[in-house]
């Protein structure tokens, strides 16, 4: 079953992904196995796929690297929950298919705690019931149904949310 993993305010792109392992430099191979590599040492070892992020206020500031959510989409990470994120980073998160949540979670949830996220309807179950996070809007499933907007695209040759021709 799915576990939280729990950060505070502020984690920025290079908390996500230290510059020194970007993809050009540790491998694209191996790149997201530096995931976290500072504030979080242990987790690219541990981390399972689904697995839910819950950070706290303006999740990514920082550059516009997209190697840092491409690491978090290489360990199949299930979602990011965050009252707040930096605008660029939470638009590579959703070109890249990674649900993300602006909702607060960092007092209600702990580190390990066993959840599910239902991505289509915005429903996280955890040990002391459940939570509504806004769902996503249509064109965002459809874009995750395809596992990125990029795929959706290659698929059907449009945009989600705009009319097939």
């Amino acid at each position: 079953m799915p576990r939280i993993w729990k950060f505070g305010d502020s984690v920025n792109t290079d908390d996500i992904l230290p510059g020194k392992f970007a993809p050009f430099m540790a491998g694209e191979d191996v790149f997201q196995t530096f995931a976290f590599h500072y504030i979080r040492p242990e987790f690219a070892a541990q981390v399972q796929p689904g697995d839910v992020l819950i950070g706290g206020r303006n999740w990514g500031l920082g550059s516009s690297r997209e190697y840092a959510p491409a690491a978090l989409k290489k360990l199949r990470i299930g979602g990011i929950v965050a009252p707040s994120f930096a605008r660029i980073h939470y638009r590579n998160l959703l070109n890249l298919g990674i649900p993300a949540f602006e909702y607060d979670l960092t007092g209600l949830l702990n580190d390990g705690d066993q959840v599910s996220l239902d991505v289509n309807t915005g429903v996280l179950t955890h040990p002391g019931g459940t939570v509504q996070l806004p769902p996503p809007p249509e064109f965002l499933r459809e874009a995750l149904a395809e596992g990125s907007i990029l795929a959706f695209f290659k698929k059907h040759g449009r945009f989600p949310g705009e009319k097939a021709t």
